[in-house]
């Protein structure tokens, strides 16, 4: 079952200069800078009411974060949503006919485990699963 928004995940070049910006508007503190080397990508952290801005960095020049920044340079990159069983979801959405990137849950930032689903399937959005460990 989705519970609510998560995150708003954000594409940057640059974490350190994103994060002088969204604190600034946000009028809120970053409160975690991590690098999840599965994805490539150095994330940070703004708590916003129960829901959260994540800034991504690419950390490779190879990496999905980097060749969407060459695509279509900074800004929205994906919704992620808060389930309260992320391998039930998984398996009720490949039912339902939806693309999963990951057809298993994995860890992600901010103590989380994650799934993708392709964005073919959902209008063109990338949307993410995120279950709290």
């Amino acid at each position: 079952m989705f519970r609510k928004i998560e995150h708003l995940g954000i594409a940057v070049e640059n974490i350190e200069e994103s994060l002088k910006i969204y604190e600034n508007l946000l009028g809120a503190e970053c409160y975690k800078i991590e690098i999840v080397e599965s994805e490539f990508v150095k994330t940070a952290f703004i708590q916003i009411g129960e829901s959260k801005i994540e800034l991504l960095e690419p950390t490779d020049g190879e990496s999905q974060i980097s060749k969407f920044l060459k695509k279509k340079g900074q800004g929205f990159h994906h919704v992620a949503f808060d389930v309260e069983n992320i391998d039930d979801e998984i398996k009720r959405l490949i039912a339902k006919g939806f693309v999963l990137i990951n057809q298993t849950s994995k860890d992600g930032a901010d103590n989380k485990r994650i799934a993708f689903l392709h964005p073919k399937s959902t209008n063109g959005l990338l949307v993410e699963l995120c279950q709290e460990k």
